[in-house]
């Protein structure tokens, strides 16, 4: 792929966000982009965002389901970059309009408290550099219209990120089994989807790892007091206003966030 043409796909996804306006799948335009290429296009705008003054707060893994590398035709996690402005109180109203086409999922937050970067990382070091794991809800995004998107397309639009809220119980890891501890989503109080740890490439702790490692073939890496998003243990569901949305873990707690009604 052109180098231009990297520069392009990026301005067109910050124009859709700006403009509040879907853009067709970039695989569409541009039939060559890659992985590669589209990390690139991530970064640039990544750079474009801490040029304005935004600031980096952790990274989110997605695709880490098997149904959803099938869907895509992967058998790779992504990732992608979650910045200052991205994260909103626990209970405080969050205005749909900041978003193009939302869903949710619910999710195990690790907060480092060392620095943690590959190559070579492994499970041990990677419980070493975990401080403690809060209930999480991601609210995951899409600038491509009708979510009809590629793992290049998602991977460009920064991996589908939005938004995070943040529970407020803390646990040590050695207080709660991951991969066993099952999770329950609330939507306006009706259960509406069911997991658990092991869904997520069978345990968050190897979504941490493989991000680690992959981040240091990259020449970067996780820093202490990051928050990292390790992957959804249900599937996503779509976000409407004025819904409230709660997400239950077994041993760890609960998180919940609410969305403001449209203006009239």
């Amino acid at each position: 792929m052109r180098e231009v043409d990297r520069a392009t796909a990026a301005d067109l996804l910050v124009e859709a966000r700006r403009l509040h306006q879907p853009i067709n799948s970039l695989t569409e335009r541009f039939p060559d982009l890659t992985v590669e290429d589209a990390y690139e296009i991530q970064a640039r705008q990544s750079q474009q965002r801490l040029d304005s003054g935004r600031v980096i707060k952790g990274r989110k893994v997605g695709l880490t389901s098997a149904a959803m590398q099938r869907q895509l035709g992967v058998n790779s996690p992504d990732f992608g970059v979650l910045f200052d402005d991205m994260f909103f109180p626990e209970h405080e109203p969050i205005a749909p309009a900041l978003f193009l086409q939302p869903r949710i999922e619910p999710e195990v937050a690790f907060v480092l408290k060392r620095d943690l970067q590959g190559p070579g990382i492994t499970v041990a070091d990677a419980i070493r550099a975990v401080d403690f794991v809060l209930p999480a809800l991601e609210i995951i995004d899409s600038r491509i219209a009708d979510w009809r998107i590629t793992i290049a397309d998602t991977i460009a639009d920064n991996a589908s990120s939005g938004g995070v809220v943040l529970g407020g119980s803390p646990a040590r890891l050695a207080d709660v089994d991951l991969r066993l501890m099952g999770g329950n989503l609330f939507g306006n109080g009706d259960l509406v989807a069911t997991g658990a740890g092991g869904a997520v490439l069978g345990s968050p702790l190897l979504s941490l790892v493989w991000l680690a490692n992959t981040l240091g073939d990259r020449n970067a890496g996780l820093r202490a007091g990051d928050v990292v998003l390790p992957g959804s243990i249900t599937s996503a569901q779509p976000v409407r206003p004025g819904d409230t949305w709660s997400a239950h873990f077994a041993g760890l707690g609960s998180v919940t966030t609410c969305f403001a009604k449209e203006a009239r």
